[in-house]
């Protein structure tokens, strides 16, 4: 058993038990129709200040743990300058990092250049991240965002000059407007780029977004179920392994960052509206700039019972292909699985296979999860 001490705020720390950091920079040249995460549009004025205040809530958060992964996201973090960046990757030496540490920031295509690369390069970021969502002219115009396939090929043909050999790209689908052939042209022209990791994303409309004040209408689900099939049949013939519901990797790139929080591990959230999961409760940081900057970090902070926890494993473990394994959960919650969950319907009808000591929804099922989530629960 692992050894539990007392540290400050009254809190229980298991020593070893943190693996992952995500930081969030807010900030964005131009604000996307569909985004509902914490943004803003750039204004140098305020970086410095937000940098500042980043700089408190990791020093007074962070217990020296060493990190399996550091995740830089937004907002977009590439729009930084670079003795903003530089200030940034300076706060955040201050981590512990594992030898064999995943180290992603998020870039747009237009950020993209061989300075920005070089400074990320000697900042020790080993994995890229970007959002290029559609090479579709009409859907770009759709989400107020720009791309272009040869100057994406250009830039990432850069990043692998510059020694960049863990690319993700982000794919979005699912407005009203598409259909399969647009999807299909958009799948054909990633995989032209090679990257090692393709999320993919079913457009949803947030209230709170432009689309949503819009009144954007979704997508017709038969339709939406269609294109979820044809990325999934498209990827996997060109071999990527569809590890988790909307993630694909070649084998060996999977993302470790993002496993942890499926596999309902814990990690520190930092910056404006992160959230983060650390020694038993969940916590939301304030999406107020000037709150954020008096340092009134955390919105909201919600201790969970065990009943909570076991139920976050069972939702969020079920989105890998591997599943939840049976005695992982035991080991961490000193229970039989099948003792607080009903599984005999679901494995009546298939919709979660028992195999090889796991847990899992079958590929075929993964687009109807949440149905499925509901008679367990």
């Amino acid at each position: 058993m692992k050894k539990i001490v007392i540290i400050n705020k009254n809190r229980e720390k298991r020593c070893d038990s943190m693996k992952s950091a995500y930081i969030h920079i807010p900030f964005c040249k131009k604000i996307c129709t569909y985004c509902d995460f914490c943004k803003m549009i750039y204004n140098n004025s305020w970086i410095m200040q937000y940098l500042d205040a980043l700089e408190s809530e990791i020093n007074d958060n962070y217990d020296g743990e060493k990190l399996k992964s550091i995740y830089i996201g937004g907002g977009t973090p590439s729009c930084l300058n670079n003795d903003e960046l530089i200030k940034l990757f300076n706060i955040i030496n201050v981590f512990q990092r594992d030898e064999d540490i995943e180290f992603t920031f998020e870039c747009n295509l237009c950020d993209i250049n061989e300075n920005l690369l070089g400074i990320l390069k000697k900042s020790g970021v080993n994995r890229l991240s970007i959002g290029i969502e559609s090479f579709d002219s009409r859907l770009l115009e759709i989400m107020n965002r720009s791309a272009d396939y040869d100057d994406a090929l250009s830039k990432i043909n850069l990043c692998r000059k510059m020694g960049f050999e863990n690319i993700n790209i982000d794919l979005i689908y699912g407005f009203n407007i598409e259909d399969v052939s647009m999807l299909k042209s958009d799948i054909k022209k990633i995989l032209k780029l090679q990257p090692e990791h393709i999320s993919t994303y079913s457009l949803i409309i947030e209230d709170n977004t432009q689309m949503g004040i819009s009144k954007i209408k979704p997508i017709d689900q038969d339709l939406d179920a269609k294109m979820y099939d044809t990325i999934c049949k498209m990827l996997k013939r060109k071999g990527y392994n569809h590890y988790e519901i909307s993630n694909f990797s070649k084998i060996g790139y999977e993302s470790f960052h993002n496993i942890n929080y499926w596999k309902n591990n814990e990690y520190y959230g930092f910056g404006l509206g992160a959230h983060g999961y650390i020694m038993g409760f969940r916590y939301e940081n304030t999406r107020s700039l000037n709150d954020y900057l008096k340092g009134k970090f955390h919105l909201k902070e919600n201790i969970l019972s065990k009943e909570e926890k076991m139920q976050n494993e069972l939702m969020l473990s079920l989105r890998l292909k591997k599943g939840i394994n049976i005695k992982e959960f035991y080991h961490k919650f000193g229970t039989n699985i099948q003792q607080v969950f009903d599984f005999n319907e679901v494995i009546n009808n298939k919709d979660i296979i028992y195999k090889n000591g796991y847990i899992f929804i079958p590929e075929n099922k993964f687009y109807v999860m949440n149905e499925i989530l509901l008679k367990l629960l």
